[in-house]
């Protein structure tokens, strides 16, 4: 059992139980990628369009709502909101289950992206973690994530095989009702402390953040990881059929592909770290990806280069998805993490719901080979956009709380002069009205104990 100086019980349980909320409700969202172009052609105006639309919609819904449904936790509560986005997901998976035609599938699709709980759960993480351990519940639902994209490829054609197109979409209105049980039975009572600037968006930050071309370089690289992720999923199943690969053993492929890919990224994330070459190992993916897309296009009917191909994209989307979200903690702004983070997610869901539309229409006119060429070009295009990144590896963001009356402004002013002159704080930010301050420092010079210190005087 943990001691309240470390990482609780209490925060553990927590962690694991929003982690596990948030992954079922991927899992749900991804499982149908692999198997929608396979088994929904018995749907009435089933074209490869129409596929780009059902396998990208949720993304349009979701990019509209995601920032929105932050924002209402914030006034009526983390559960009221995680309850009603995980309604909204059981009933669009009904929707679609129940549909006989893709525009049905596309309507319960829009309906699950509805169910945008994503701002709510983090916020909910850090409202029942301690500053110093919000990380590690952060970390704990980021790898939930990952976890739930690995099992949905091999989920997803296993199921299909078993139940057909409409039990796949049944099993993830059951897996937004389990989300609700965890939510009733293994969360908190949840007690608000209104917004957090570290997970929640402030609407008077959004301009000086689109004005951040730093900020921008990673918004404009995660809408093209997800644009290229829903694209490729548009006409890869039906490479691997044509190869040879029945439908039912698709998993066959992704399931060694998605491990070696997790093994093979390990030894570049502790590199980036600790070498300090973040920049030039992420620009390296991007020519993975490239390359991995050109062998797509190429490897028609060819299992053994189409697996090659997987493995490759795979190594690449993995260490990408999981180095963006660091690098844009580590350049957003003081107290802007959570706005920053919600442009970022934004652009990421309209990134899947682009990606979809791009890649049917891209099938439909110019076939697999067409859609993997193309993308491969797009490739080029985020390689000279990420050369003007910057290389930082060793910036942290902290929040400590404020003890005392803040509601002297010359008092105020007079703390974040002192918290700038600590070593290692490169910005500082004080919020009276959160009794907050919020700050960017470089992790090799900073000492947080000192900074707490300062603070409780």
């Amino acid at each position: 059992m943990s001691d309240e100086q470390g990482f609780s019980v209490r925060e553990q349980r927590a962690a694991l139980t929003l982690a596990s909320i948030f992954g079922m409700r991927m899992l749900g969202l991804f499982m149908i990628m692999p198997v929608f172009a396979l088994y929904g052609t018995d749907l009435i105006g089933f074209s490869p369009l129409w596929v780009g639309i059902c396998i990208g919609a949720y993304g349009l819904t979701q990019s509209l709502l995601q920032i929105p449904a932050g924002w209402l936790s914030d006034r009526i509560g983390r559960k009221p909101v995680i309850y009603g986005g995980l309604v909204l997901f059981a009933l669009g998976s009904g929707v679609a289950a129940l549909s006989e035609s893709v525009y049905g599938v596309a309507a319960g699709r829009a309906l699950q992206g509805c169910g945008a709980i994503a701002a709510a759960i983090l916020a909910l993480a850090a409202d029942v973690t301690r500053e110093e351990h919000r990380t590690k519940a952060m970390a704990i639902i980021g790898v939930c994530i990952g976890i739930s994209f690995a099992v949905a490829m091999v989920a997803g054609p296993l199921l299909a095989s078993v139940a057909g197109l409409s039990g796949v979409f049944w099993v993830t209105a059951l897996l937004a009702l389990l989300a609700m049980l965890l939510v009733y039975f293994g969360l908190p009572g949840g007690n608000i402390r209104g917004q957090i600037r570290d997970v929640t968006a402030a609407p008077e930050l959004f301009g000086r953040l689109l004005k951040d071309r730093q900020l921008l370089r990673l918004d404009f690289g995660i809408l093209l990881l997800h644009m290229t992720l829903t694209a490729v999923f548009v006409a890869f199943p039906l490479s691997l059929l044509d190869a040879g690969l029945a439908a039912g053993h698709h998993w066959w492929l992704y399931l060694p592909a998605l491990l070696l890919s997790f093994v093979l990224i390990i030894p570049f994330l502790i590199l980036g770290a600790r070498r300090n070459m973040n920049k030039v190992l992420f620009q390296g993916s991007i020519l993975v990806m490239m390359t991995a897309l050109v062998l797509m296009a190429v490897g028609q009917g060819q299992l053994w280069l189409l697996a090659l191909a997987m493995v490759l994209y795979f190594t690449a989307f993995n260490f990408m998805e999981a180095s963006l979200p660091a690098f844009l903690s580590m350049l957003a702004p003081a107290g802007a993490k959570g706005t920053a983070m919600g442009i970022y997610s934004t652009s990421q869901f309209l990134g899947a719901f682009l990606g979809g539309i791009c890649g049917g229409v891209l099938y439909q006119q110019l076939g697999g080979t067409g859609v993997f060429l193309l993308v491969a070009m797009t490739m080029a295009v985020w390689f000279w956009v990420a050369a003007g990144m910057a290389n930082v590896s060793q910036v942290r963001s902290h929040i400590l709380p404020i003890s005392g009356n803040m509601e002297d402004s010359v008092v105020t002013e007079q703390l974040l002069q002192r918290l700038m002159a600590l070593p290692g704080v490169q910005e500082a930010l004080v919020i009276p009205e959160e009794k907050a301050a919020y700050l960017k420092v470089d992790a090799n010079l900073f000492e947080l104990d000192q900074a707490r210190r300062l603070v409780n005087l």
